[in-house]
């Protein structure tokens, strides 16, 4: 499946699980990042400001379900919810990452936004399961 090939997923699921030094080791460097929230917008370029907005944010329990992805040579995106607290649906993103010839994701740009929802019944996810298929 591809979802458990990408880059992209696999950092999310490092974010999700509290390991932001495996999520570091994932990022270049000079990472250059957007981060568009309904409170602004977040940008940087390096691995330490955006691991450093990530412990800004202090403690959440959050995951990232992926509901579709795809891959297209360097160039990975993601569609998905945003699940707090295990069962409630705060909002839904779109990702995008560019992944550099060594592996390390060089470029990242996610927005996220609570009303608006991409794909039909994706405003009612609530459910917890992690083991949703996800298109290539």
């Amino acid at each position: 499946m591809i979802h458990d090939q990408l880059h992209l997923t696999r950092y999310y699921a490092a974010i999700d699980r509290g390991d932001l030094d495996e999520a570091s080791s994932m990022l270049h460097p000079r990472v250059a990042f957007a981060i568009h929230l309904p409170a602004g917008v977040r940008r940087g370029s390096t691995r330490e400001e955006l691991i450093g907005y990530l412990t800004g944010r202090g403690d959440v329990v959050r995951r990232h379900d992926a509901l579709r992805a795809s891959a297209d040579g360097d160039l990975e995106t993601v569609y998905g919810a945003v699940v707090d607290d295990g069962t409630r649906t705060t909002g839904h993103f779109l990702a995008g990452v560019r992944v550099d010839p060594d592996g390390l994701i060089a470029a990242y740009h996610v927005s996220f936004d609570t009303e608006l929802f991409l794909l039909e019944g994706a405003d009612s996810l609530t459910d917890s399961s992690t083991d949703r298929e996800v298109d290539a």
